[in-house]
């Protein structure tokens, strides 16, 4: 990762920051939200700290992309431990997001398997947000309401 020669973190961001932490987090010691994410206000904004660091050491987030923090650690602002990567990636990336763990299975909750022949995808309009459905469960559904 290429830091910006001669870029410093000013004092009001460095003394919110532990940085000697074991894994090599750098750890937000301040304000946080409520799902966990680093807040600071900087030049008269709110911002997530971990956007803010990265930029002023990094550089610019390309148009359209989420930070993810690579050791899953919400409130580590360490740049290292960020990488750019579309908002749909991040999101399934994670161990713990409902979607993503319902991305990964390949069968129903019934133990149906999720194949081409038995699956049917619909994207739901609030999010563009694919959703899959077991065509046995769902021919059983019809049959059980007929």
């Amino acid at each position: 990762m290429v830091r910006r020669v001669g870029v410093r973190l000013p004092e009001q961001l460095r003394s919110k920051i532990a940085f000697f932490v074991p894994g090599g987090c750098w750890l937000w010691t301040a304000c946080k939200n409520t799902d966990g994410y680093a807040l600071v206000c900087f030049q008269r904004k709110v911002r997530t700290a971990h956007r803010l660091i990265y930029e002023m050491l990094v550089g610019e987030i390309p148009e359209g992309m989420s930070l993810d923090h690579l050791c899953r650690v919400r409130h580590c602002v360490n740049p290292e431990h960020l990488e750019p990567c579309p908002l749909r990636e991040n999101i399934l990336r994670s161990p713990v997001q409902l979607s993503a763990v319902n991305a990964s299975r390949d069968a129903c909750k019934h133990g149906h398997r999720f194949t081409p022949e038995n699956t049917v995808v619909r994207n739901r309009k609030q999010r563009n947000n694919p959703s899959r459905q077991c065509l046995t469960c769902q021919r059983n559904r019809s049959r059980i309401s007929a």
